[in-house]
């Protein structure tokens, strides 16, 4: 089937496909008051509002929902259970939100939603109160013309993803069993740049670090003391010189240990996309790409793991000559992980490597997310794939993995479930900037992908035999 040839909706589907045409003002309109609620996650603004908010919504439409503690802030839950023998589709999303600072750079007030040429502009309207409440309304639409679902649904509503999704584990570990599902499906994310829509199979993970060398108790005259006093900053340097080379190879003892090859799915999926490293050099303004020069751009994105240094602080860097030899210096660190490897293990491997070749530099943990990988001849995956399809007319575009980080491993090692990352927003969402936005059409066409997936869902023939996979260690 050609891209330009999108499946064509059942009469079922049609007539809720109708009923979002006919009430897209009111969705709209919605969502806008959706958005006056500020639910900043960092300075626990308006959290347990929303999430109560968010239960209304839910109860009103026939779920069992309720908020659920956690040790930081509440989960949302809500469960409608009543198509026995069809699949159960867990719909993932958050409801914080990040700061809006700075405030004089909003052209509108950030929770005064404003629409412009075609856009809401306002915080989390693209990440992720509007992209979670096209799910929603996917929902009612799908319930309003046809009086039940099709498939089986839960929300999981988080409200401290913006803080790094710190209690997200173990909550799913101890509720595992009111998680049941057949698969996840997460709208988070930003479409193609050319408004293409996208699916993507995974995300790597993080593991961050910092490196602190001392020598001296204050900073001392580098005539005086130079080549007699420790230099920390030198310290690093050689330190960090031990841990990558020039040829983009991380040379930390076991660091490949666990890295999995794609597959050849994965290579042709990813030589599909219309990734053109000439682009990316243009538009960053770069000669050439990092080390290995022959590496493609796909591969650099999805399929290999990285060392970057984040930050270096150290010395004097102001203005004009400083004789000045530092006392201390620190550079923090990240390392995007690939599928198997573990962050634990990473870090732990990291930190030998230091202590042996530096011994006297501190090696401080930081934040970690395991990486995540659905298979892209998982279960569902062709449901998924052409429930876009019809929603948007156009085939999608596969990313085996993103080169971010999102939690994504709860689902796949936690549940043991596929899980799917299906993005409503537009590409310039302006997410965590000022000025965030959504396009009113992105966010229509999210409500139709919604419903789209209920349908294709409803009809495929489920049978769950398999228990989830055991917790992750």
């Amino acid at each position: 089937m050609s891209a330009d040839t999108a499946p064509i909706a059942g009469v079922e589907l049609s007539r809720v496909f109708e009923h979002i045409e006919t009430n897209k003002d009111q969705f709209v309109s919605r969502l806008l008051d959706y958005l006056r609620h500020p639910s900043i996650s960092a300075h626990n603004i308006g959290i347990g509002e929303v999430a109560e908010l968010l239960v209304h919504m839910l109860s009103r439409l026939g779920f069992e929902a309720r908020t659920i503690p956690t040790s930081g802030h509440p989960m949302v839950v809500g469960r409608w259970e009543c198509a026995p023998g069809s699949p159960t589709v867990l719909l993932y999303g958050h409801y914080d939100v990040q700061p809006p600072d700075p405030l004089d750079a909003w052209i509108s007030p950030p929770f005064e939603p404003t629409i412009r040429e075609g856009r809401i502009y306002a915080r989390g309207a693209g990440d992720n109160k509007g992209q979670h409440f096209a799910q929603i309304l996917a929902v009612e639409s799908y319930l309003a013309v046809h009086g039940r679902l099709p498939c089986n649904v839960l929300f999981l509503l988080e409200g401290e993803e913006e803080n790094g999704s710190p209690h997200i584990a173990d909550f799913v570990r101890a509720h595992r069993d009111q998680l049941r599902t057949d698969l996840v499906v997460t709208a988070d994310g930003p479409l193609h740049e050319s408004g293409r829509p996208v699916i993507t199979y995974g995300v790597r993970g993080i593991a961050a670090f910092e490196l602190r060398a001392r020598a001296a108790n204050s900073d001392v005259h580098s005539g005086n003391f130079g080549g007699v006093v420790p230099n920390p900053i030198w310290m690093l340097v050689h330190l960090l010189a031990t841990m990558k080379n020039a040829d983009g190879e991380i040379t930390v003892d076991g660091f490949y240990d666990d890295v999995v090859a794609p597959t050849d799915l994965d290579r042709a999926a990813a030589a599909r996309l219309p990734l053109d490293p000439e682009d990316i050099k243009r538009s960053l303004g770069l000669k050439v790409l990092d080390s290995p020069a022959d590496r493609l751009l796909g591969d650099r994105l999805m399929f290999h793991p990285t060392l970057t240094i984040n930050g270096f602080n150290g010395g004097y860097g102001g203005p004009g000559a400083k004789t000045v030899l530092p006392h201390e210096a620190l550079v923090k660190c990240d390392v995007r992980l690939v599928e198997r490897q573990d962050p634990d293990d990473i870090l732990a491997k990291i930190e030998a490597h230091v202590k042996t070749r530096a011994p006297h530099v501190e090696f401080v943990r930081l934040e970690s997310t395991p990486p995540s990988r659905t298979p892209l001849d998982a279960p569902f995956s062709d449901v998924v794939q052409s429930a876009v399809h019809t929603a948007h007319g156009v085939e999608p575009l596969i990313y085996p993995s993103l080169g971010g980080s999102l939690p994504d491993y709860v689902f796949t090692k936690i549940l043991g479930v596929p899980s799917f990352v299906v993005p409503y927003a537009n590409f310039d969402e302006a997410n965590h900037a000022p000025n965030e936005n959504i396009k009113i059409d992105c966010f229509l066409k999210g409500v139709r992908t919604g419903a789209a997936l209920l349908d294709a869902l409803g009809r495929f023939e489920c049978s769950r035999e398999s228990a989830p996979a055991e917790p992750a260690p």
